[in-house]
């Protein structure tokens, strides 16, 4: 029997859950055996087939995900992800040191061979990502990492081209570990004139765990107080 997807908030509208590791939002390939997807565990965990994701995360991706409640609220949410009226900020571990601490990753994102993607330095539909960096003196780096597209693999393609993969993301240079240490920590929107905002802290993962990085996450605290950059037409 599979365990229930831990839930962070229900509203009338809409259902913030906190997706684990190594399970797909959608269709069973990506799925761990006998798991399914994230989707239709959500939908048989509340009995209700009109549960709907908003976004999507990877499969070894874990955090905030956002399902609307009926077609009508997945049409009104679907348009705030659509304006880049929700924000999303998300944490990632590296043993890699950046040239830079804080700044922004830009470019059109193409798929290469393998089904792997990559950063261009073209700009004619560019995937845009914001970081800030932070040594944790264990030889990892912490990033704070807030995108303002939604492309696939966006951040860790990111992170890639920083010279800094992310550890335990295999696919694109990261070293072996316990996890793809990537989370979705916070997500931020407002609803027909009522502001929201979540937090998750990340649960798995050793090094997420570690003295150094649960201060250093616990020092940055609210994201959104952090001195980011204002980016034309977005939040």
């Amino acid at each position: 029997m599979s365990t229930e997807i831990k839930v962070v908030a229900e509203q009338d509208t809409f259902i913030v859950v906190d997706k684990p590791i190594g399970l797909s939002v959608h269709g069973y390939p990506e799925s761990v055996e006998g798991e399914g997807n994230l989707t239709s565990r959500i939908r048989e965990q509340f009995n209700d087939q009109a549960l709907f994701p908003c976004h999507r995360l990877d499969r070894v991706t874990s955090g905030l995900l956002l399902f609307a409640k009926g077609k009508q609220a997945n049409s009104d949410l679907s348009q705030l992800f659509q304006n880049k009226q929700i924000q999303k900020t998300y944490v990632a571990l590296s043993s890699k040191k950046p040239s830079k601490k804080q700044g922004m990753i830009k470019g059109d994102m193409k798929t290469s061979r393998g089904g792997d993607w990559i950063l261009r330095r073209t700009m004619q539909n560019p995937a845009i990502t914001q970081f800030f960096s932070y040594g944790l003196g264990n030889s990892k780096r912490l990033f704070v990492l807030k995108p303002h597209t939604g492309k696939t693999h966006q951040l860790r393609v990111a992170m890639k081209s920083l010279g800094t993969p992310i550890v335990g993301d295999e696919r694109y240079g990261g070293e072996k570990a316990d996890r793809c240490y990537l989370h979705a920590q916070h997500l931020s929107f407002s609803l027909n004139g009522q502001p929201y905002t979540f937090t998750s802290e990340p649960e798995f993962g050793a090094e997420f765990q570690t003295d150094e990085c649960r201060a250093k996450l616990l020092s940055l605290m609210p994201f959104s107080a952090l001195p980011w950059p204002k980016l034309k037409g977005c939040v």
